[in-house]
């Protein structure tokens, strides 16, 4: 199986200390959300990512996987 890449949005602005719960991930911060992105290698990963935001008590408001880029 290949591996996917996923973005998970949460409510608020993740501080320089949330943001080193995510050093595996890229890290974007939007107005009043952050957003993580991940490549992982499947479903089970996800679900590791999903307990790890919910056991800090975040509000997550979106869960993607991205499509990957068109094969040239």
């Amino acid at each position: 199986m290949q591996a996917q890449i996923y973005e998970v949005t949460f409510l608020g602005q993740a501080s320089t200390t949330l943001r080193t719960e995510f050093e595996d991930c890229e890290v974007t911060i939007g107005p009043g959300t952050t957003t993580v992105r991940a490549e992982l290698p499947d479903r089970g990963a996800l679900s590791g990512l999903m307990e790890r935001i919910n056991s800090l008590g975040l509000d997550v408001i979106d869960v993607s996987m991205v499509a990957p880029p068109p094969a040239r």
